[in-house]
């Protein structure tokens, strides 16, 4: 993937190296960024797991940092758990594969950009039959974006997951999700060595306003993904 590929239009997945690695975060920094470019942006989680009452779902997050056009959550079990699980456990009916392609599709037919999250990572069981988020990916013939980690453990995250995408023909985007402050040498060497880098998210960026977001969205992120980060400068200055 080269510096002047074109921005990501369509259906887009977000996936992960894992769980809690920054995906809803990195999401609504896609869509703000894709905002002020006047976009008609979509946000779609196929499940939510693990909401209680009154707390704020991925789409609700996303809904206050981004504010997309759409927001939707196609399924929703309480259990903090994988969703087939979350679903098994609770008597719930599980999603089907087909069932949230054509939703993700029709939301594609109205808006230029459907970011798609996922649950934990890209071979997580989402619904019937055990399908995951790759399984998605490759219906909707969409790429990736990749959330990973900043510290020690995620090279061989990343490589993993992007070998699993590369497998099935997908195209994966490295974003990491959640750059430390003040990062210490296994940070600074891991920017130099990820593949595919468009984009370095803050840490604790999650609890701005929604204009002081989406103002600083487009810093964090390439032009691949509708911002304005030169990957190449920020690496050679927080890389050191």
């Amino acid at each position: 993937m080269t510096a002047d590929s074109p921005a990501i239009r369509g259906p887009v997945v977000v996936s992960g190296t894992d769980t809690e690695v920054g995906k809803t975060v990195v999401t609504a920094a896609i869509a703000a960024a894709a905002k002020t470019r006047d976009l008609r942006v979509a946000v779609a989680k196929p499940c939510q797991t693990g909401v209680t009452a009154g707390g704020e779902s991925d789409v609700d997050v996303v809904t206050r940092l981004a504010d997309p056009d759409t927001a939707v959550t196609l399924a929703s079990y309480g259990p903090p758990l994988a969703p087939t699980v979350a679903a098994r456990l609770t008597g719930a009916a599980q999603v089907r594969l087909h069932g949230v392609a054509k939703e993700i599709r029709n939301l594609a037919s109205h808006h230029d950009l459907v970011l798609v999250e996922g649950a934990g990572g890209l071979l997580v069981p989402m619904g019937e039959r055990n399908w995951t988020v790759a399984e998605l990916a490759v219906e909707l013939r969409a790429p990736v974006v990749v959330v990973v980690r900043a510290g020690l453990g995620t090279l061989n995250h990343t490589a993993l997951t992007l070998e699993a995408l590369a497998r099935r023909g997908v195209r994966g985007i490295v974003v990491v999700g959640a750059w430390p402050v003040e990062p210490d040498l296994v940070h600074r060497t891991n920017l130099r060595e990820l593949p595919e880098l468009a984009g370095v998210v803050p840490e604790s960026v999650g609890g701005l306003s929604t204009t002081t977001f989406r103002e600083a969205a487009p810093k964090w992120l390439t032009p691949r993904l509708h911002g304005e980060l030169d990957i190449s400068e920020f690496i050679a200055r927080e890389g050191r």
